[in-house]
C-alpha cells in the first residue's frame, strides 16, 4: 500500500512539472512561421545554402576563369564546367567558359565549390523550393547565354631592386 501511495504521488508530481512548462511555453511568443502562406516574410538565416548561383553583373559579366577547381572539389560531381578554347588578338589560345551546369538533384549543399574558388564567382542563395516533376529540370546552367567573364587587367610586374650598398650588379 505504501508503494502505490509513492507511485501516485510521484506520477501527480510529474503531471504537474509537465504541466508547468507547458504552460510557461504557452506565454512565449510564437516563432513557427506559416508556410506558403508567409512566404514573403519567411526569414532565412545568414549561412543558409539553398542554390549555387553565379555571381553576376549588370553587364552580363561574371568572375569565373573556367579553372574548374570547383568541379573537381565536389565530392558528387554536382558541378561541370565546360570550356572552349578561343584565340586572343596577340595570337595566344585562351581557355573561356562555355557552359557552367549545376546538377541540384545531386547536390549535398557541402559549399565545398564556393570556398574553394579563388574568384568567388559562384555563392549560395535563399531560395529553397526546388521541387520539380522531371529530375532533368533539376540540372541548370549558371551562366546565361552570351555572359562572358570580366576582363582582367594584366599585373605589371614589379620593378627590380636596386642592388645593396657594396654591390655590383654582375655580383649576385
Amino acid at each position: 500500500m505504501k508503494k502505490y501511495i509513492k507511485d501516485l504521488f510521484s506520477g501527480i508530481y510529474a503531471l504537474l512539472q509537465g504541466m508547468y512548462i507547458t504552460n510557461l511555453n504557452f506565454w512565449r511568443p510564437k516563432v513557427t512561421e506559416q508556410y506558403p502562406e508567409d512566404r514573403q516574410t519567411a526569414r532565412q538565416f545568414e549561412r543558409f545554402r539553398g542554390e549555387l548561383v553565379f555571381d553576376i553583373n549588370d553587364q552580363n559579366e561574371h568572375k569565373c576563369i573556367a579553372c574548374g577547381l570547383c568541379a573537381r572539389n565536389c565530392p558528387n560531381q554536382s558541378l561541370e564546367v565546360i570550356t572552349k578554347s578561343i584565340t586572343t588578338e596577340d595570337g595566344k589560345t585562351k581557355k573561356v567558359l562555355d557552359k557552367f551546369l549545376y546538377d541540384l538533384g545531386s547536390c549535398t549543399f557541402c559549399s565545398v565549390c564556393t570556398q574553394s574558388c579563388a574568384q568567388k564567382a559562384i555563392k549560395w542563395t535563399n531560395n529553397f523550393e526546388h521541387a520539380v516533376f522531371n529530375r532533368s529540370a533539376l540540372v541548370k546552367q549558371l551562366n546565361p547565354e552570351g555572359s562572358k567573364a570580366i576582363e582582367r587587367k594584366p599585373a605589371v610586374a614589379a620593378p627590380k631592386a636596386a642592388p645593396a650598398a657594396g654591390q655590383n650588379e654582375n655580383q649576385q
